[in-house]
């Protein structure tokens, strides 16, 4: 009978030997005890937990790249540049053959288009070629024990990753990611993974991480999840004859409706259903502004990513390769 993958990990690290202790960076941690404690109400061996803590490495180079996203540095223009590219759609529509078969079946339950499960891969990894090369253990754990300003966001999620590594029976040390500690095709964070993830294929493991079928299931179900509407429109182009800034400060979930917003100068460029709830969104495009009303479908999209520029690139993304792939 083959042994439990925690007791293999126990073994590997010379766990089961009496009175044997692996001190790690953060084994004098206070806040590390908390985290195993949240662990173990969920079902987590407590030995287990602190022996994959200890195993933890605090990595520099994580805390330098979390502290300079790129849109905070960027105006759109730039920002649209980093996906917006001839090869990232060129490969997607080479994804959405691949995989078109998953993708039709996907679609069909969940009312996600197959372009937009792919721009949300080819957005995140480049459609799983770029998944991270950190120890998800140590991203995490250098976030929530070394990065005070959202400390208590990446404390939540390596108590879960412990949750679903212990769950899941995979090696946690094997397992890969970001520096933000997020994973597989379409970067799920262990939260999203232990609400969203699914086991496509049916064959009892939820992989995300070299399963491509699985992956685009659970992209698919966090978009439904999220609310995401069947046929309903995504974004509109607009034009604003205002002046007011603060329009745009409200935030990216839709609070007035398309309508209202026409009353106040900004208005769709198309016929749109007035009664519709939407966002205003005013980016600096290379010409000057561009205005956006900003859908119900859109807000779903700044659910996986709380920006309104990835939702946009996204989008854009998925217009893209459903154009190449039409042959249009």
């Amino acid at each position: 009978m083959a042994l439990p993958v925690h007791i293999i990990f126990w073994v590997a690290f010379g766990l089961l030997i009496p009175g044997m202790s692996l001190g790690g960076e953060y084994s004098e941690r206070p806040e590390r005890e908390k985290v195993i404690a949240n662990a173990v109400e969920q079902g987590v061996d407590r030995e287990w937990a602190a022996a994959l803590l200890d195993q933890a490495e605090r990595k520099q180079s994580i805390l330098d790249a979390i502290s300079r996203p790129a849109e905070k540095t960027k105006p759109w223009y730039d920002y649209r540049k980093i996906f917006l590219t001839d090869k990232r759609a060129q490969e997607g529509v080479v994804f959405l053959q691949q995989h078109a078969e998953t993708l039709a079946e996907v679609s069909d339950k969940t009312g996600v288009p197959a372009s937009v499960i792919t721009a949300i891969i080819g957005v995140e990894t480049f459609y799983g070629r770029i998944t991270g090369s950190y120890r998800v253990v140590d991203a995490l754990a250098t976030l929530a024990f070394d990065y005070p300003k959202r400390s208590p966001f990446f404390t939540r999620e390596l108590e879960n990753f412990l949750v679903l590594a212990y769950e899941s029976g995979k090696d946690p040390l094997t397992l890969k990611g970001s520096y933000a500690g997020a994973m597989g095709y379409g970067q799920f964070m262990p939260s999203s993974y232990r609400a969203y993830a699914v086991d496509h294929d049916g064959d009892g493991l939820v992989d995300i991480w070299t399963n491509a079928d699985d992956a685009i299931a659970s992209v698919a179900n966090y978009f439904l999840r999220h609310g995401w509407q069947p046929g309903a429109e995504v974004i509109v182009p607009a034009n604003y004859d205002g002046v007011s800034s603060e329009l745009f400060e409200g935030g990216l979930k839709p609070t007035m409706t398309v309508g209202e917003l026409a009353e106040q100068g900004f208005a769709p460029r198309s016929s749109t259903d007035v009664s519709l709830m939407a966002t205003p969104l005013r980016l600096e495009g290379e010409e000057g502004y561009e205005y956006w009303l900003c859908l119900d479908n859109f807000y779903v999209i700044t659910r996986y990513n709380h920006s309104a520029m990835y939702a946009l690139s996204v989008w854009q993304l998925s217009q893209e390769i459903e154009s190449l792939a039409a042959g249009d």
